[in-house]
């Protein structure tokens, strides 16, 4: 195992060390079986049995505590059966016994009832969780190096039955060749005030203070990013990622949690998989499928039997999955950087459309996946959609600033890739197709409509007029990004080498995109990794797993070639064919549609500092001290972090779109 010495290296014990150990109210059936290396003190080992083989190796040196306290390395108070233990390990307190685990160097393992492997086990890898439906019908087998992308393959794409057997197949080998009798704790490794540890992998620099019970898992710390489990934890079946830290009573059963995910205050979960940066307290999770950044802080909030990726639940959400009809079949979909407020509430089936607030209770089976960035408000039982008016908030682009910086993955190996983009072409398709709705109620139901209705859903008029302005502004921002950030990378004198520069270098990128939790990909690349792992063409799940990378690390090139499509599709000409103008008209949209949409942002900032947001500040004083706690407290409204970045970016946007103006028109005159 990892760090262990050969064994060539062990001798038996000397007579002498024999009698010391025994002196020393140490026992063994067969002391012929206890193997040492040189270094090992035998004062060091006291009141301890040994059976069947063990090893030890070089147990001299000192290990500290908390609050200055320092022992010497050894073994005391403990039963050792089928063991291996490294150089310089310190062992104290274990009430039953340790047994078939190899323990490596610079470990501390302190006052652990019972630590043992029982028959052969693969550590939690192969368990099937069985995510979005509670029957098992979208289950999906976990592994060491699962991908959040890898699960979306296994649990969306189960109609591919090729694929699936073939993801599972691999898994199986994966399980199959970690499979062992023998646990490992790995190299600077502490567990300390543990009841029971019954066949689970520890990673090197694990640190583990205090849970009630650990069985059947693997626990794959790291150097870079150690993993920490704390107090009273309960855990069976399950696979926890570097990074993760998980403590304070966590109950979780059939679980994958992924890298840099946060567990505590007596969250519980089942047959639930938590990908990067996710984090759960207090409330409790069944069955869902938790993308990155999936957050929920609260006690009385259920998130169950459905996906979510960059979500926040608020306080009292909650889910329904069934009607007491077949059982808990149904699931849901919240797309990517949705939230929900307190008290809301969702009838599934249902698919939320990406960053979508959802307020209120929805009794209905609702789909605004084509309408993004809404307000989903109840009124009366009734599901009313604001559509494209999150555009405009600023917790929204607070949120996609905040993610980026919250990203607590410190491993070299990052299993899941994250687009962080707000706008790209999964989210701008949406728009488009929502724009085509919105315009076509608006066509079909007349000028003096005034509520319109959608899906199971009803549209105020104004909210409608709205929508299409925002969507078309957001739509432009867009393309004007991509193409300006395309013009910059080029060196261009002439409306030809303009052109040239913007044709894309492939077709790679073309059509609808999809969202596989986290990474945003073209689908035509999605469908012809799954073809090409149909038809064996992958050997290894490592080999799949760099693909996502790949068309991770190519995203922008990518996202160009969509770019350039809907470049065509806007102007109604060839690339080859557009003029100057049409460019120079382009930049000017962008650059009125970027400080539009800054400017709502900045009103909607402002709606912070009203008086009526003051309540409750200034509590024996007038009004004039009310704004002054307020300002102490918060600030003022020139002086806001976020006011400032908003307005920074509406002075760097418009020199930006006029230094592009300038050039392009400079080239137009030239020529």
């Amino acid at each position: 195992m990892n760090n262990l010495k050969n064994n060539l290296e062990y001798r038996t014990l000397f007579q002498s060390e024999i009698d010391t150990l025994k002196q020393q109210a140490c026992v063994s059936a067969e002391w012929n079986q206890v193997m040492v290396r040189d270094g090992f003190i035998p004062e060091n080992i006291r009141n301890v049995q040994f059976s069947g083989s063990v090893q030890i190796g070089d147990n001299s040196g000192m290990v500290s505590f908390s609050g200055g306290i320092v022992r010497n390395c050894g073994i005391y108070n403990a039963s050792i059966h089928n063991c291996t233990i490294g150089d310089h390990v310190y062992i104290n307190h274990i009430c039953n016994y340790i047994a078939n685990y190899d323990i490596n160097d610079h470990v501390i393992l302190e006052n652990i009832e019972l630590c043992y492997v029982d028959g052969e086990t693969s550590f939690g890898n192969g368990i099937k969780v069985s995510t979005l439906d509670e029957t098992g019908g979208r289950g999906v087998m976990i592994y060491d190096k699962l991908s959040a992308h890898l699960a979306y393959f296994l649990a969306w794409y189960k109609h591919r039955h090729c694929l699936i057997q073939e993801l599972e197949s691999k898994i199986t080998e994966y399980a199959e060749s970690v499979k062992s009798k023998r646990g490992l704790i790995g190299a600077h490794t502490s567990i300390s005030n543990c009841r029971l540890i019954k066949n689970v992998k520890f990673g090197p620099y694990s640190q583990v203070a205090g849970p009630t019970r650990l069985e059947n898992g693997s626990v794959n710390s790291n150097e870079f990013a150690p993993v920490k489990l704390g107090a009273e934890i309960l855990a069976e079946n399950f696979i926890i990622s570097s990074g993760a830290e998980i403590s304070d009573g966590v109950i979780i059963s059939n679980c994958f949690i992924g890298q840099g995910c946060i567990l505590g205050k007596q969250y519980s979960a089942e047959n639930s998989l938590f990908f990067a940066n996710c984090q759960g307290f207090h409330g409790e999770a069944c069955s869902i499928f938790g993308g990155p950044y999936t957050v929920t802080h609260h006690k009385s909030t259920l998130l169950i039997a459905g996906m979510f990726s960059f979500c926040n639940a608020g306080s009292g959400s909650n889910q329904s999955n069934h009607m007491y009809k077949l059982g808990p079949i149904h699931h849901g979909i919240v797309e990517r950087g949705s939230k929900t407020t307190s008290d809301s509430y969702i009838l599934w089936p249902a698919k939320i459309g990406a960053f979508t607030l959802v307020m209120g209770r929805h009794y209905k089976n609702t789909d605004t996946s084509e309408l993004p960035f809404s307000y989903l408000i109840e009124n009366k039982d009734d599901s009313w959609i604001a559509p494209g008016i999150n555009l405009r908030s600023v917790g929204t682009i607070r949120d996609v600033l905040k993610w980026p910086r919250r990203d607590k993955r410190k491993d070299p190996e990052k299993l899941d890739c994250i687009n962080f983009n707000l706008l790209s072409p999964f989210t701008i398709k949406k728009m488009q197709k929502g724009l085509g709705i919105l315009n076509s109620l608006k066509e079909i139901s007349g000028e003096t409509t005034e509520v319109f209705a959608y899906r199971n859903t009803l549209i105020s008029k104004s909210a409608l007029e709205k929508g299409i302005d925002l969507y078309q502004k957001a739509i432009y921002k867009f393309l004007g990004n991509s193409l300006i950030s395309r013009i910059e990378k080029c060196e261009i004198g002439t409306l030809d080498e303009l052109l040239e520069c913007l044709k894309p270098k492939n077709t790679i990128g073309k059509g609808e995109w999809s969202d596989l939790s986290g990474l945003i990909a073209p689908k035509t690349e999605i469908l012809q990794l799954i073809k090409n792992i149909e038809k064996r063409e992958k050997s290894s799940l490592i080999e799949i797993e760099q693909e996502f990378r790949n068309l991770h690390d190519h995203y922008y090139e990518y996202e160009w070639t969509w770019a350039a499509e809907l470049l065509v599709e806007i102007t109604g000409k060839k690339i080859e064919n557009l003029t100057m103008s049409d460019i120079i008209g382009l930049i000017k949209k962008w650059k009125d549609s970027v400080i539009g949409l800054d400017q709502m942002l900045y009103e909607d900032a402002k709606k912070e500092f009203r008086m009526d947001s003051m309540t409750g500040f200034g509590m024996d004083g007038n009004k004039t001290t009310q704004r002054l706690d307020f300002e102490k407290v918060r600030g003022n409204f020139e002086s806001n972090d976020f006011v400032n970045e908003i307005v920074s970016h509406i002075r760097k946007k418009t020199i930006l779109g006029d230094n592009m103006l300038e050039k392009l028109q400079t080239i137009e005159k030239q020529n």
